[in-house]
């Protein structure tokens, strides 16, 4: 049986559809099942057994001999949330608490980390294990994410095999539910398809032009197909980088969005957000050099190649 917390979820559900697709069809979904749209993301896939997030810990303890693999995805993803301690509840200590238990019965564990850990990148994009510590997010949800990366790397006692995957601007199928943590694809092919053209926030920056902030889009085939090559790998275990390797504007991203709905680009800009403003990423940039160094080769979804694909599936 593979474990997959978040199972209800973008990336989550998105992952056990590439499992499904390798046969991999013992699939134990784990998630709070209650949101009814979230859910649609699971129909159609081969499930062995649906488990509530808050019963899954005993239910490990009673099933552990028969699990072969474990993807943590599941989180609280809001960035705009501030209530820390529901951030460390849900995102750090329970984390903690399912590290334990795949020390305890040797269970190998993949968990989402992100990109937000990064703040404004004044210690760079790279995930060079020696510099985690001294990473400053920007928000609760990057630190709650901070915490255990930080917490995990100095645990004298690991699971057999581990990878903490910081993921970057994902993008692709099934993050309909996501409200305004959506991807600006999703976004913007609504805003498109309603108005005709698309909103983009202001630059606050003068090093940066009005739609020339810069971040690295990952489409998520991609996070999947890494995901299933860490089960496969399962040796050096560590932190990774999770982003396509390469920053691209947000122009560039909307108007692939146009480009693949056939229609000319018409964009507006607004201002940003004062409640993100001050917290607002103006580049990101994932540095892919060490998941590659173990051997991961396979090739990146071009922005304009994965937007393509994912607002034609929308169409």
């Amino acid at each position: 049986m593979i474990i997959v917390t978040g199972a209800a979820g973008f990336i989550g559900s998105f992952l056990i559809k590439a499992l499904n697709e390798e046969n991999f069809n013992a699939i134990i979904a784990v998630d709070h099942f209650d949101n009814v749209d979230k859910n649609k993301n699971l129909e159609d896939l081969k499930i062995q057994e649906r488990v509530n997030r808050d019963l899954f810990l005993p239910w490990l303890d009673k099933n552990y001999e028969l699990v072969e693999f474990v993807f943590h995805i599941g989180a609280r993803t809001d960035t705009t949330e501030f209530d820390s301690q529901l951030l460390d509840r849900l995102n750090t200590q329970y984390t903690k608490d399912l590290w334990v238990k795949c020390c305890q019965y040797q269970l190998p564990l993949v968990y989402a980390s992100s990109a937000a850990t990064y703040g404004l990148g004044e210690m760079g994009y790279d995930d060079d294990e020696s510099k985690i510590d001294r990473l400053k997010p920007l928000n609760p949800y990057g630190q709650s994410k901070q915490d255990f990366d930080v917490w995990a790397l100095k645990q004298k006692e690991k699971p057999l095999f581990w990878a903490g995957l910081k993921f970057f601007n994902v993008y692709g199928p099934n993050e309909y539910h996501k409200g305004r943590m959506a991807s600006v694809v999703w976004h913007a092919y609504n805003q498109i398809q309603k108005t005709g053209k698309m909103k983009l926030f202001r630059s606050h920056n003068a090093q940066y032009r009005d739609g020339e902030q810069m971040r690295d889009f990952v489409y998520v085939k991609d996070v999947a197909n890494v995901c299933l090559f860490l089960m496969h790998h399962r040796k050096n275990s560590g932190i990774y980088n999770l982003g396509s390797g390469k920053a691209r504007t947000f122009l560039d991203l909307v108007k692939a969005v146009f480009a693949a709905l056939g229609k000319p680009p018409q964009i507006e800009f607004v201002d940003t957000p004062a409640d993100i403003r001050d917290k607002y990423q103006y580049f990101t940039e994932a540095n892919m050099g060490k998941l590659k160094s173990i051997g991961y080769s396979k090739k990146f979804y071009e922005l304009e190649e994965g937007v393509r694909e994912y607002v034609w599936e929308l169409y």
